[in-house]
């Protein structure tokens, strides 16, 4: 199933230990109908050369690092991550209002070419019980919808969200991308996912971009997977 360049809501996870095994994927997949993501271990492991390498096939790619550190150091990290040519990064907006300003503005200088930013509220792997033992004792869904209005302050082009709250966040923030994982197709496991929905389940409540490793990379037939997902996510 070819889409057209651009149109894609699929982002699928690299979630690899080398370029070997993350390539060996990517060139399974057809970057008309997906998006990839490289996250902390493989791009610690293999550093730049895995972005280029999948940027030489024509992938988007979202480089899922979660920068978190003074302003001026995440700044230059986006301006580098921007460098490279990938389509969206990401920042903790836990860093605060200073350190998200410093990333748009530093990512500015890219016009046209400006990478998405988008920032991570409460990652889908926590509850409410572990925002507790982190002395926040608002909810989920209140300590997402701050984290968000400062981020929206801040500049930002979107957010990392449970499916759970794409509807409040769309509701609230309509300019925003939505990126959610914890999404899993029916029967899929949960593996180490909390808050999740299943691809259409996400689309309906708002979200923008779905990702989606494990029940993708891990079947026999990668492609008729995403098929079969694409198809499920235009009935919405």
């Amino acid at each position: 199933m070819k889409l057209k360049a651009n149109t894609s809501r699929i982002i699928v996870a690299l979630d690899y230990a080398d370029q070997t095994a993350a390539l060996d994927m990517a060139d399974q997949l057809d970057p008309g109908c997906c998006r990839l993501k490289v996250g902390k271990e493989l791009f610690t492991r293999e550093g730049p050369r895995i972005v280029e390498q999948l940027i030489k096939r024509d992938f988007e790619v979202f480089l899922d690092l979660k920068y978190h550190d003074i302003p001026n150091t995440v700044a230059k990290a986006c301006v580098a991550a921007a460098d490279l040519g990938v389509w969206m990064l990401n920042v903790h907006a836990s860093g605060g209002k200073k350190m998200m300003s410093a990333a748009a503005n530093a990512l500015s200088v890219f016009g046209n070419n400006k990478p998405l930013l988008i920032a991570v509220t409460v990652l889908t792997s926590m509850d409410e019980q572990d925002l507790t033992e982190l002395g926040i004792k608002t909810s989920v869904h209140d300590q997402v919808l701050k984290l968000a209005a400062l981020a929206n302050e801040s500049g930002l082009d979107g957010l990392v969200c449970s499916a759970q709250e794409a509807l409040a966040l769309h509701q609230r923030f309509p300019h925003f991308s939505l990126v959610t994982p914890g999404i899993r197709p029916k029967g899929a496991a949960l593996n180490d996912q909390q808050r999740i929905m299943t691809p259409a389940q996400a689309i309906a409540a708002g979200s923008n971009y779905l990702v989606i490793g494990r029940p993708i990379t891990a079947a026999k037939e990668p492609m008729q997977v995403l098929a079969e997902i694409q198809r499920e996510i235009e009935k919405i």
